[in-house]
């Protein structure tokens, strides 16, 4: 990446905007080399080209995965969104919560959360899950 870094936010729509075309080395480009995926109880994914893979198995494996974000929080580095999937597999959609940590202008961890309130207040968010 050449210049100045983009905001955190932008870099977390960009990242979703690949999540969302399943543009695995679209997303790959702009993860750092030790990023993590982090999912519920699933054990972490480390490193860049780890996560890779398991994006390209996800991708496979629910290839309508979509991701319709409602809401972005962005605090020192770290962008919360709140919003809904769909194409999961379990034929609905799905509210869920995403936290990003943005260094240099790349996304370092990319977390799955479950959608309740406690969580929705201690990233900032304000929308009612739904």
């Amino acid at each position: 990446m050449t210049g100045r870094p983009l905001p955190p936010v932008a870099v977390v729509v960009s990242f979703i905007d690949r999540i969302n075309h399943a543009d695995v080395p679209g997303l790959t480009e702009l993860m750092t080399d030790d990023h993590r995926l982090l999912v519920a109880a699933e054990p972490p994914v480390v490193g860049r080209q780890a996560t890779a893979h398991a994006w390209s198995v996800h991708t496979a494996t629910f290839p309508g995965y979509v991701i319709h974000p409602r809401e972005l929080a962005e605090r020192h580095g770290r962008v919360a969104v709140a919003g809904h999937i769909t194409g999961s597999g379990e034929g609905r959609r799905r509210s869920v919560l995403w936290l990003a940590e943005v260094r240099d202008g790349l996304v370092a961890t990319w977390q799955v959360l479950d959608d309740t309130p406690d969580a929705r207040a201690g990233l900032g968010l304000r929308t009612p899950p739904g």
